[in-house]
């Protein structure tokens, strides 16, 4: 009998835990929760439209989130990229379903249409690349195991923005976070906050909000806090469904959000039920006001703010636009280093953490809807391009660092409908979202670039000058920045610069001089069609450091000029260009697609940083010719009043830094090298006493080389444990060749994988020489193989290393 007794209970007991098991709700308190899922899913590589086909498939490979398919094929030496679909899986565990709670997926961004099915139901979706979205999983779920599917489609969609004429890649993938949301069924939602009449005296906020599934009365708390945490004010207020709003008047002694000091509050909300806290939201707030006068220059709570920017895409090398937090950080981070306090999101708007980033570093921001090229389109496409502007704007509705919702990118260009580029069509539609978007945000100006029979219906307008690039001279800015300040009564200048290849460098940098019509600013529609330096030019770093100083010189010292935009902080890539030294990438960055400084990154530096540094042009530039005797200019570019030059410990005097002086303020020596290795130091001073140096040590040599006779291997050790192998055009002398720039390609045939489709100086497999080298990284599999290595051209067919 006990051991029947004990059979029973036992049985008894399991029916009980099963039971319990299968209960998918729960009685515990609802709550808002925020998990991130990134990790374990499962990716198929499989373009069917049926779940049931794809939960069949065989080869699903493990991956993280944030995550790409075209990570290295979209800048791999094959022309094309994977444009298709795609499913991601993930077996999403909730330990406890609880009643009256709401759960949501939540989709940073999914590139560019999705289908999200949850447990064999589909859920939601979303169109629109750029954009986060979110579905609500409440009613398909059950505590335990629950299956996840995400259909993920990059394929070409004329009615779906951008256009896939633009000029980058469109990545497809699931590309940035997700998250596992929760929120009690009564909960707050949809807070907008402004601060109108904004002064240090006087400041105030309002903040509006919805209440979501409230029947009834709801007492809501409204409070805004400092940055350590202390209570400025609250508020306390019932509410019915109608007319929820607060509004803090008469605020004092509010420290105001600026570039230079980012002040940020927090303003919460609490839904209360007999003083119990049911559900709580936040925002951060920034207290500032700014005005774009007519004709005149921009001013930020009350003050003339020079306007100095740089444009962003949203990829880095090895992994595309799959970016983490921390690489969105450190390119905003590496841009408020060199001084800017702009950004143009291009072209299209991006990852949460960067606009989170500018709201803490001061730095204002252009947000871009992605209608770039392409003209208009049918009504489908209209639908989806103004969803997709509603959406950006009730998304960054609240941040502080935004102040123009641009409305396009040389939208009339390559139009992808019939009759697409007409400009009464456009115009139509261009006005519609143009009264939208003050419609959903009237504290923010419009803009758009380059589409010029628009430019009186937006509020700030960018015309294209590409001075010394895509034709006439960078020595023509002055006058045609004069020209459209006086035409257009909010002239932003969006866009100018040029391409360099790390490491290419000349004593005489081609300028177009006697070339190009000089007062030619402004580049044509079809580019290829006027002579210009992008075609002629030798993409030395010093003809593009040349042309920023010029363009810097020019912007900062015109007290009526608005500010420009400088395009673009780091190489990115692009279906457009296979021909580049780097093939697939746009090489105009200050960094190149890793991060990486180049020189022109020192000249933005010099002209916009407070910290105190000195950089002698070029470190790139370590070997050098020419004639005995023949004086050399060197430039150094530094932010402090004076800089001495040192040559082999000899001192070259000190010169005083002059902004209206070009090159580099002034700050140039002739310099007479020795014969091989020479030393030079930079040492400056800051305003405060603050000491800075720089050391560049090259050779110089007074042979000129000869014509390439062969290829030459050589490698060394980098930090991470990889090789670094560097080729090198010799003559029949051994003499490197200064002045071979034809493109090599690499090949690791043993022992190891090179690291290639990075679309950097030392991650692509196919490269132009830069003064007769080029370089690339490799792992190496076991020191019990042999590495070895190839490199060849047209000239050379094969040289080759071997790494014992």
């Amino acid at each position: 009998m006990k051991i029947k007794l004990l059979v029973y209970r036992f049985i008894f007991g399991i029916s009980a835990f099963l039971i319990l098991a299968c209960n998918s709700k729960s009685n515990q308190n609802p709550e808002r929760s925020k998990t991130s899922i990134n990790n374990d899913w499962l990716y198929l590589e499989n373009n069917t439209k049926d779940i049931n086909t794809a939960r069949k498939q065989m080869h699903w490979n493990p991956v993280n989130l944030p995550h790409t398919w075209n990570a290295l094929d979209a800048t791999d030496i094959t022309p094309g990229y994977r444009r298709s679909v795609s499913w991601y899986k993930k077996s999403l565990e909730i330990p406890q379903v609880i009643e009256g709670q709401i759960y949501n997926l939540y989709f940073e961004g999914i590139n560019i249409e999705s289908d999200v099915f949850v447990n064999g139901n589909k859920v939601g979706g979303h169109t629109g690349g750029y954009i986060g979205f979110s579905v609500d999983i409440t009613d398909v779920i059950s505590t335990g195991l629950n299956e996840v599917l995400v259909r993920v489609d990059n394929s070409y969609n004329p009615e779906v923005i951008p256009s896939q004429k633009s000029d980058f890649f469109i990545f497809g993938g699931i590309t940035r976070d997700v998250w596992l949301e929760t929120r009690p069924q009564q909960h707050l939602s949809n807070l907008k906050i402004t601060t109108p009449n904004i002064s240090k005296e006087n400041t105030n906020l309002n903040a509006t909000f919805e209440i979501i599934n409230s029947d009834n009365i709801a007492s809501v708390k409204a409070i805004l806090l400092d940055s350590n945490g202390t209570e400025i004010q609250s508020q306390t207020k019932e509410f019915a469904n109608s007319d929820l709003e607060f509004s803090f008047n008469e605020l004092k002694d509010i420290e105001l959000w600026d570039t230079e000091n980012p002040n940020l509050y927090t303003f919460k909300l609490q839904l209360l039920q007999n003083e119990k806290v049911l559900d709580e939201i936040s925002e951060q707030v920034g207290f500032r006001w700014f005005e774009f006068k007519d004709y005149g220059a921009f001013y930020l709570n009350g003050k003339r703010l020079l306007l100095r920017g740089t444009h962003r895409h949203e990829e880095h090398a090895g992994v595309g636009a799959a970016m983490s937090n921390e690489q969105h950080r450190a390119d905003m981070e590496l841009i408020k280093e060199m001084g800017a306090n702009f950004v143009r999101l291009a072209h299209y708007p991006q990852d949460p953490e960067v606009y989170k980033a500018c709201d803490e570093l001061g730095l204002l921001v252009w947000d871009e809807l992605p209608w770039c090229r392409g003209g208009v389109g049918n009504d489908i496409w209209k639908a989806n391009t103004k969803t997709m502007l509603k959406e950006i704007i009730e998304q960054n509705y609240n941040h502080p660092s935004i102040i123009l919702w641009s409305l396009g990118n040389e939208i009339y260009w390559l139009p992808d409908f019939e009759g697409g580029d007409n400009p009464e069509k456009i115009n139509a539609f261009l006005k519609e979202l143009h009264d939208y978007a003050h419609e959903l945000d009237p504290t923010r100006k419009t803009a758009i670039r380059k589409y010029y029979e628009g430019a009186d219906i937006v509020d700030v307008f960018s015309p294209s000058i590409w001075s010394g690039w895509y034709s006439g001279s960078y020595k023509s800015y002055q006058k045609a920045i004069d020209q459209y300040k006086a035409q257009y009564p909010h002239f932003l200048h969006a866009e100018y610069g040029g391409s360099s290849h790390v490491g290419r460098h000349t004593e005489n940098p081609i300028t177009g001089e006697g070339k190009i019509q000089s007062d030619g600013w402004e580049e044509a529609i079809v580019q290829t069609d006027v002579a210009n330096i992008a075609q002629i030019g030798d993409w030395s770093e010093n003809y593009i450091v040349d042309l920023f100083d010029w363009h810097l010189r020019i912007s900062e010292n015109d007290s009526t000029f608005v500010g420009n935009i400088q395009w673009a902080f780091k190489d990115f890539g692009t279906p457009l260009r296979p021909e580049n030294a780097i093939p697939y990438m746009n090489q105009k960055g200050l960094v190149d697609r890793a991060g990486n400084p180049k020189d022109a990154f020192y000249v933005f530096k010099s002209y916009w940083s407070d910290d105190p540094f000195t950089y002698i042009e070029s470190h790139t530039w370590t070997e050098r010719q020419g004639p005995k005797g023949k004086a050399r200019t060197i430039s150094v570019y530094s932010n402090c009043p004076e800089v001495e030059l040192f040559l082999n410990d000899e001192s070259l005097g000190v010169k005083k830094r002059d902004s209206k002086l070009f090159p580099s303020a002034g700050l140039n020596w002739n310099v007479k090298f020795k014969e091989g290795e020479n030393k030079l130091v930079s040492i400056a001073k800051s305003a405060d006493g603050k000491e800075v140096r720089d050391e560049l040590r090259l050779t110089y040599r007074f042979v000129k080389n000869g014509k390439a006779r062969s290829l030459k291997l050589e490698y060394s050790t980098l930090d991470n444990g990889n090789y670094l192998i560097t080729a090198t055009a010799i003559d029949n002398k051994g003499l490197r060749c200064l002045d071979y720039e034809e493109r090599v390609y690499f090949q690791c045939l043993n022992g190891g994988e090179a690291v290639v489709s990075y679309g950097t100086p030392t991650g692509s497999e196919v490269i132009e020489m830069a003064n007769g080298q080029a370089s690339i990284e490799v792992k190496k599999f076991s020191n019990e193989e042999v590495l070895q290595v190839m490199v060849l051209n047209q000239s050379f067919k094969g040289t080759y290393l071997n790494i014992q």
